[in-house]
């Protein structure tokens, strides 16, 4: 059975790899099929080929599951599409000033959104006025 697996290489705690097709009973490091690509995990560098990794799954190779998440999150150019999250860590003083900010945002919205609305209610108010009493100018005295 064929298996693409990752082949270990790289110095001791500076792992890299080789993402390899080989025979599912030979050892991590031994004589591969065919080399695929390679993938850093570290820096999250990759290049893969990854259509010649899907003609191989499609011929009945079996990826592990690291190598089927790499295939699935790689472009088609072969690297890696990978996002690190941005964590913005604030002290507890930021976070209150943060918090202080919204919240005055917020009433201050608020408040806007209410001045329109009285506005809007003073402006119909007089519109209605001005058609009754153009009403009245017009209605014949009998």
């Amino acid at each position: 059975m064929l298996k693409i697996r990752l082949k270990r290489l790289g110095a001791k705690k500076a792992p890299t790899y080789r993402v390899i097709v080989i025979n599912s009973t030979t050892k991590r490091e031994g004589r591969p099929i065919e080399e695929l690509g390679h993938y850093n995990p570290k820096t999250k560098e990759m290049k893969l080929n990854k259509a010649s990794a899907e003609a191989w799954i499609s011929k009945g190779a079996q990826p592990t599951e690291t190598v089927k998440y790499l295939i699935a999150n790689c472009n088609d150019d072969g690297t890696l599409n990978y996002k690190k999250p941005e964590v913005v860590k604030l002290s507890k003083k930021a976070l209150a000033k943060k918090a202080a900010e919204e919240e005055a945002k917020k009433a201050a919205e608020e408040a806007a959104k209410a001045e329109a609305e009285a506005k809007a209610a003073e402006e119909k108010a007089a519109a209605e006025e001005t058609a009754e009493e153009a009403k009245e100018e017009t209605a014949p005295e009998a």
